[in-house]
């Protein structure tokens, strides 16, 4: 029998572990391939939201000063711009949902954040705010911050948004940033 002084230590899986070991696997799955999934294949519940500043295309998200901020539960890749692929425009996609009340679509677009609201406090807890897509169309994004870190905005930032698109009458929701 051995003595008290030789067990090796209990490691816990604890819920950030799990959710840290989905993160690395979902970002290895994203970045091995080429671009991102089509519209609507359901293929992805992930989502991204990015700082489009100076001309970034990239996965992450970026503070001011373009040092990325802190890791979040969305594939990333470096803060860096690798300018590898560019956004896709689905505002016109979103559109045709919001008129049939279509949803779950995956989508990706470029917009201006209009207006940043309060954030939703019941759980899950998410930041919301508003973006006016190209075609002038605006659209609400719901950011769980219980799964992800904030993300750093302010009205009138320029975002590159991936997500899954839901209807509502209000003109929808992405949500599963």
């Amino acid at each position: 029998m051995a003595d008290a002084g030789s067990k090796k230590p209990v490691r816990k899986i604890t819920l950030s572990s799990i959710v840290l070991l989905v993160v690395v696997v979902a970002a290895r799955w994203y970045l091995s391939k080429d671009g991102a999934p089509p519209i609507g294949d359901g293929s992805s519940s992930e989502a991204d939201v990015t700082r489009a500043e100076t001309g970034s295309t990239s996965s992450s998200t970026s503070t001011a000063n373009g040092a990325p901020s802190a890791s979040r539960s969305a594939p990333t890749s470096s803060g860096s711009s690798t300018g590898t692929r560019s956004a896709r425009d689905d505002a016109d996609a979103i559109v045709r949902a919001f008129e049939r009340e279509q949803s779950d679509l995956m989508v990706e677009f470029p917009g201006r954040i209009t207006k940043v609201l309060p954030d939703d406090t019941e759980t899950p807890r998410h930041q919301r705010f508003i973006v006016q897509l190209s075609n002038d169309h605006t659209i609400l994004i719901a950011h769980n911050i219980d799964l992800c870190d904030r993300v750093p905005i302010r009205e009138r930032d320029r975002v590159i948004v991936h997500g899954e698109y839901e209807w509502n009458d209000r003109g929808g929701v992405v949500h599963w940033t």
